[in-house]
């Protein structure tokens, strides 16, 4: 996604997750940066952004403060609204989703399971904090349960994909669960 004037490579869109984050060296070749961000021999790719926090990346800039925050916001978030780690099937993980057209003359889509699986827990996660803001929302209560029984809907229509989930209590639930 963006490199520096001698073509290393200094931000890249996660095949993984889907966002965007500072290279991390993936490849053994020893890429470092500064401190404040430029190429050249400074400290390591730290190993996870200030973006996706765990533990606060230090810039020794003005930043520092709201990069810090934005991390225990985030935390804080997750926590709050249950988006915990969430864990395929044992028996899924490590292997592939195959899409494979009905004319065998064209070429067949393979996608690690657990990327899939990733994006499933994602769309998982994106609903629940709908649903929380349709409920939160200063709306009359006739759109606010007709929102609500969309969002039901969307829940039910993807209970196909609860076979990946290796605990219940992560699985997608339609109407009737008390989800």
């Amino acid at each position: 996604m963006a490199t520096d004037a001698e073509g290393r490579v200094l931000r890249v869109v996660c095949g993984f997750c889907g966002s965007q984050h500072n290279y991390r060296g993936g490849g053994g070749g020893g890429e470092t940066m500064s401190p404040g961000g430029a190429p050249g021999g400074g400290d390591p790719l730290p190993l996870v952004s200030e973006r996706e926090g765990g533990s606060p990346v230090s810039i020794a800039s003005a930043g520092d403060r709201n990069s810090d925050l934005e991390a225990l916001l985030r935390r804080v978030l997750r926590e709050e609204m249950g988006l915990t780690s969430v864990v395929p099937a044992e028996k899924w993980r490590g292997g592939d989703l195959v899409l494979r057209p009905q004319n065998r003359t064209l070429q067949e889509k393979v996608l690690p399971i657990d990327t899939f699986f990733h994006k499933i827990v994602m769309l998982r996660n994106r609903l629940r904090t709908l649903e929380q803001q349709v409920n939160g929302a200063d709306l009359p209560e006739d759109q606010k349960l007709r929102l609500q029984s969309y969002i039901t809907g969307c829940y039910g229509s993807l209970t196909s994909f609860n076979i990946l989930f290796a605990e219940a209590e992560d699985q997608f639930h339609g109407s009737g669960s008390g989800d």
